[in-house]
């Protein structure tokens, strides 16, 4: 099953009015209860018809507060006193960190048809869109980077940048990557070598894009969902690739929006019919025209293959293998990764 992730940037945390207009923050109007969704950013076009739909259907509102996916983890933990969010999404390894730290609670909802592996204890937490790691490479630069080798190479000496491991969740994801591709030793040492050319750390990878776009960066990383997202909305011009190993082949990794019931939530059963809602077949057919990810129903994957064109989720991920690591593992091993990483990066 493909997972297509966000940035767990550490960023201000930004609430959101999802309006008639458009854009991101609270859906609906009424007088009827308002649910809270605190959620990783990358979705917003997304949420905001979907969520207006949830509204004419059932009259519960939704307000929106989006941010990286560690600080949204980090604001449902600080409130525990004084819970606020009804709903979290986040990216793995995060959503498990929050069902470890106790901030969720059983959901309740119907996972048939959803990998049994993408599920929590209990429904404790639930994929909603499917996603997967990415690079994208300014048009200018020549030849266009295609290898993890290529990215070492002389030429993008301060025009490369990737979102910082243990900050920004597809950051975290490089290097998670490239451990299952080359072991941990050997991959600590490719992350020293890449730090020459490295601008230096970022906690967004959101904010990498415009930068790649408009020529300051020739090569970032990114999310596939997060990236065609840029291109269609924001009219973004860059060439979006998977890093191939030296025998030429292409491997990126898991990175779903999970979302989970918050433990305390002042509206529970609102925020299990939502993400009830998030799940349904009815919305699953949406992600891949609407959000640029991929169903989490694995009844609808076939169908939202077929359109493997440019500029869509199945035709950047053709051809490449989308591992699923065992989050719970890499979460338990995550600290002493970050602290090598650091070591050998000098960051």
């Amino acid at each position: 099953m493909i997972k297509l992730s966000k940035a767990l940037a550490a960023v201000s945390v930004i609430a959101l009015a999802l309006t008639a207009c458009g854009g991101t923050g609270s859906s609906g109007s009424g007088d009827g209860e308002t649910l809270t969704v605190y959620s990783a950013d990358g979705l917003a076009t997304w949420y905001d018809s979907q969520f207006k739909k949830f509204t004419s259907t059932t009259g519960i509102n939704v307000n929106i507060v989006e941010a990286g996916s560690g600080e949204v983890v980090s604001r449902v933990e600080k409130e525990q006193s004084n819970p606020q969010a009804d709903l979290l999404v986040t990216l793995p390894p995060f959503i498990q960190r929050a069902n470890e730290s106790g901030l969720l609670q059983a959901s309740g909802v119907d996972t048939k048809g959803i990998a049994a592996d993408q599920i929590g204890p209990d429904g404790n937490y639930v994929p909603i869109v499917d996603n997967a790691l990415s690079f994208i490479a300014n048009p200018s630069a020549n030849p266009q980077p295609a290898t993890w080798d290529d990215l070492l190479k002389p030429e993008f000496k301060g025009k490369l940048q990737y979102s910082t491991p243990g900050q920004a969740g597809d950051g975290t994801a490089v290097l998670v990557l490239l451990q299952q591709l080359m072991g941990r030793p050997a991959a600590l040492d490719y992350l020293g070598r890449l730090q020459t050319n490295n601008v230096g750390p970022s906690s967004s990878t959101g904010k990498l894009q415009p930068k790649v776009s408009n020529g300051e960066l020739l090569v970032a990383n990114g999310d596939v969902q997060m990236n065609l997202g840029s291109i269609k909305d924001d009219g973004s011009t860059f060439n979006i690739f998977i890093p191939a190993t030296a025998d030429g082949k292409r491997t990126t990794i898991s990175l779903p929006y999970v979302a989970g019931v918050t433990k305390g939530a002042p509206h529970a059963d609102g925020a299990k019919k939502l993400l009830a809602f998030l799940v349904s077949e009815d919305v699953q057919k949406t992600v891949a025209p609407e959000a640029l990810g991929i169903p989490v129903l694995e009844s609808l994957l076939a169908e939202a293959q077929k359109d493997a064109g440019p500029n869509t989720p199945a035709g950047v991920i053709k051809d490449v293998d989308v591992w699923v690591p065992d989050w719970n593992a890499v979460l338990a091993d995550l600290d002493a990764d970050l602290a090598a990483y650091q070591k050998a990066t000098g960051s």
